[in-house]
């Protein structure tokens, strides 16, 4: 009897680029393959810096277009996933209201602390279980309370939920990036009435809520025709935050693991049953968004390959092979600098902030492009130590590994560091982590793929991984960290 293998479009869009890829799934098989990537450039314009969601959409078309080609025409879901917190907002009409302002834009300094006089930082950690970002869509929507835009807005759509509108003309609110927004309740997994009521936010804005698996439409007849599929082509509700796709296609073995989703941000943490409120857990930065299946992602945010790739760009875009060879020849921990400081999370400047961290904290200024490369890789090994070692220690799980997924996975320095400074052997891959664990959702839903533990049985079972064993004593990692608190 023949395997039946069925062809998912996984839309995964991230902070600075997009991609359709096209998986092809049965019980022994998982293959995926791009089909289009398109840049994904925010633009500053008088009134701030914006994303420029039609481009967006036009890349997301192209590359639906691609995707049939590869397929023959015909793809038996399609699902969308991609970064967290920003938003559209749509008139009375359904038609957007301005393009998604973008997470760093700067409305938001000093939002915090207006929030806070409403309801303090631990009644709010304790309520929503989400760690302080001052991007996170609560501080937004009280930035904007005031505009006319909010005023004019009937709906308000995450990044996802407003691409699946402009595909089906239906409109949900994805659960796991919904807890991105501190609105949402982890123990309940609904909306926290209580907080949007103090704060005076309007929980009507948003759409019903989905679960990943979750029908979310078919293709309407437009864009089959733009795109050349053949229909009827469903919409698929996935984990629509690229990290719970990225946490879903983790291929490990058993419950003691830790993960690291990298890319321009780490996301570092565990796989729990239940969220963790503690006054601990919100001193430690840690944040409790919801994953499948009724899981917590248990992580903290970390300013990851975004710092490299600042520097990169400063430099001129020089190959990162030829950076990442100078790195390897630096001394080891000669400067480290806090990857999870606010102050790094602007862009511009970066060699130039990061050399003056350095100097500021009394350390030897790195120079050059191989030092401060260094310098990067080396922060970011030890903020992911330091991130594993507390979660831990804070949620009382151990772990006997460490996963590394996405981008960084094709960084081998990076991983290694990470081994030596966590003191665990590290599983990296797969590199394509968010669209697999998209692919992998579709295919459960239509019944091609079991559990969490099938699904991570398969990924074992069909992708590239690499394994590093620590190669050097813990104690160095110690008295960096040791330095980096001024102890």
């Amino acid at each position: 009897m023949s395997e039946t293998v069925k062809s998912y479009a996984a839309v995964d869009l991230g902070a600075s680029s997009g991609r359709v890829m096209v998986g092809r799934v049965g019980r022994d098989t998982l293959e995926l393959a791009e089909a289009h990537r398109f840049v994904n450039r925010p633009v500053r314009v008088p009134e701030g810096l914006r994303w420029d969601v039609l481009a967006l959409y036009g890349g997301v078309l192209d590359g639906l277009r691609a995707a049939g080609v590869r397929s023959g025409g015909q793809l038996d879901s399609v699902g969308i996933d991609s970064w967290a917190v920003d938003y559209g907002l749509l008139d009375a009409d359904g038609a957007l209201l301005g393009n998604p302002v973008h997470y760093r834009d700067a409305r938001t300094e000093g939002v915090a602390e207006k929030v806070w006089a409403s309801v303090p930082a631990a009644e709010l950690y304790a309520a929503t279980g989400l760690q302080y970002a001052p991007f996170n869509t609560l501080y937004q929507l009280t930035a904007a309370r005031d505009t006319s835009q909010l005023a004019a807005a009937q709906r308000l759509l995450l990044i996802p939920d407003l691409l699946t509108y402009w595909l089906t003309g239906e409109a949900g609110t994805e659960l796991t990036n919904a807890s991105t927004t501190q609105l949402i309740d982890p123990r309940t997994r609904d909306w926290a009435h209580d907080i949007a009521r103090k704060l005076d936010i309007d929980l009507g804005l948003f759409a019903p809520l989905r679960q990943p698996g979750d029908p979310a439409g078919v293709l309407r007849a437009e864009v089959l025709e733009e795109t050349g599929l053949t229909g009827p082509v469903p919409v698929t509700t996935v984990g629509s935050h690229d990290t719970a796709s990225a946490v879903a296609a983790v291929p490990a073995v058993d419950e003691r693991f830790a993960y690291i989703c990298t890319g321009t941000w780490s996301l570092a943490g565990l796989e729990l049953e239940a969220p963790v409120l503690s006054e601990e857990s919100r001193a430690a930065n840690f944040t409790n968004e919801l994953g499948l299946d009724g899981t917590v992602r248990y992580l903290r945010n970390i300013m990851g390959l975004w710092l490299l790739q600042e520097c990169v760009r400063a430099w001129g875009n020089p190959e990162l092979g030829d950076l990442l060879r100078a790195a390897a020849e630096v001394p080891g921990l000669r400067s480290v600098v806090d990857a999870g400081d606010a102050a790094f999370l602007a862009p511009g400047r970066m060699p130039e902030r990061i050399a003056e961290a350095c100097r500021v904290s009394g350390q030897p200024v790195p120079r050059t492009p191989g030092e401060i490369t260094r310098c990067i890789l080396d922060s970011l090994a030890l903020a992911h130590r330091r991130a594993v070692t507390d979660a831990q220690w804070l949620a009382g799980h151990d772990v006997d590994a460490v996963h590394i997924v996405g981008g960084g996975t094709r960084n081998a320095l990076l991983c290694q560091l990470t081994a030596d400074a966590c003191g665990l052997p590290v599983v990296a891959g797969p590199a394509e982590a968010a669209a697999l664990g998209n692919v992998l959702v579709q295919a459960r839903a239509h019944g091609l793929v079991g559990d969490r533990t099938d699904m991570r049985r398969l990924l074992a079972r069909t992708q590239p991984l690499t394994r590093y064993e620590p190669q050097s004593s813990t104690s160095a990692w110690q008295a960096a960290e040791a330095r980096l608190a001024g102890r």
